[in-house]
């Protein structure tokens, strides 16, 4: 369920441009001037969906890992041993969160201590 930020650049608006201007207000360290300064019109700092971990098997059952009991015979003694089935999962895919999170990337303070 791990956020990670965002890996590509420019890829969300909150981030920087990566360009420096001469009269850059964050060489002052006001940064809150330059947060002004950035359109927020198309970007929203809620989260309504992410990718699954979670993957179904054969039989429509839902999980993390499968596993299946196997059967082996060591020094004439018949021992049962999990084996992990990786083959013919199928990802759950994207999934609706009950309530929205805020992104990782968002660079507003929300609560200072």
């Amino acid at each position: 369920m791990g956020g990670s930020g965002s890996k590509s650049k420019g890829y969300w608006p909150f981030s920087g441009s990566g360009s420096v201007d001469v009269d850059d207000p964050t060489k002052d360290g006001n940064e809150q001037a330059s947060l002004a300064k950035r359109s927020f019109r198309n970007a929203t700092p809620f989260v309504f969906t992410r990718r699954s971990s979670l993957y179904f098997d054969e039989d429509g059952d839902l999980a993390h890992e499968f596993y299946e009991e196997t059967i082996v015979t060591k020094n004439g003694r018949k021992r049962a041993k999990l084996k992990r089935i990786q083959k013919n999962l199928i990802p759950q895919g994207i999934i609706k969160l009950d309530h929205p999170c805020i992104h990782v990337d968002f660079p507003v303070v929300l609560c200072e201590i």
